[in-house]
């Protein structure tokens, strides 16, 4: 078990008022050492470089939507080169498939920005003593849900579809082939509207399509209809 005072902990975070508010929770943990702040992917790996072995991080906090490189991309990189490091993500979005996507990148856990910091101590010490994965209830719940539809999506169809198209999007394409608007997809899938929407524009842009008319005709050709 860590020492109190020997818990390091880093933080990657493009957002100016996200960092302070951080940094701010962070001061009411006297266990915890803050190592260094990187303002995005790039500068989080140029500042691991930096460091020799005793004045690494225990764990960092990652935001996942950063500019160039993101946070997801980020922690697979410093996980291989690093793997004695611990990671847990650090979001606001609502779109699920960003939890699985943290995950398999190597986060040992999602919590939401605006957490208390007891719930951030807790969710250290869970994670670097008791090997846990610590989530935030909202984002827990949205990965039971997710678990719980995977039963209901046609794998066949799904894995006949182009496999630049992500999990997601290959969902959704699946919803939308077969009649469902995104009001309704979005309640189903438990996500905005907006999420929806914005996940049919970047299929489209992939299928080089323009109208739902063009890709129900990909689809009928490609027997992607359920």
């Amino acid at each position: 078990m860590l020492e109190k005072e020997s818990i390091k902990i880093a933080l990657a975070e493009d957002n100016v008022i996200s960092r302070k508010s951080f940094l701010d929770r962070a001061r009411l943990i006297p266990e915890w050492k803050i190592i260094f702040v990187a303002s995005n992917g790039k500068d989080c790996m140029e500042k691991l470089e930096q460091l020799t072995e005793e004045q690494m991080p225990d764990l960092i906090f990652m935001d996942i939507e950063m500019p160039g490189i993101n946070g997801i991309s980020t922690i697979s990189m410093a996980k291989a080169l690093y793997p004695q490091l611990f990671f847990i993500a650090f979001t606001v979005f609502d779109d699920d498939e960003k939890i699985f996507e943290a995950i398999k990148a190597g986060a040992s856990g999602y919590l939401l920005k605006h957490e208390d910091y007891s719930v951030l101590k807790e969710a250290v010490l869970n994670v670097i003593e008791n090997g846990g994965a610590p989530m935030s209830p909202a984002i827990a719940r949205k990965a039971l849900q997710m678990l719980s539809r995977m039963p209901e999506l046609n794998k066949t169809v799904t894995e006949q579809m182009p496999d630049h198209l992500t999990a997601r999007e290959k969902e959704i394409l699946q919803y939308t082939v077969n009649g469902w608007d995104a009001k309704r997809i979005a309640a189903k899938l438990f996500i905005s509207t907006l999420t929806v929407r914005k996940h049919i524009a970047n299929t489209y842009q992939k299928l080089h399509v323009q109208s739902r008319a063009e890709v129900m005709n990909m689809a009928h050709k490609n027997n992607w209809l359920k």
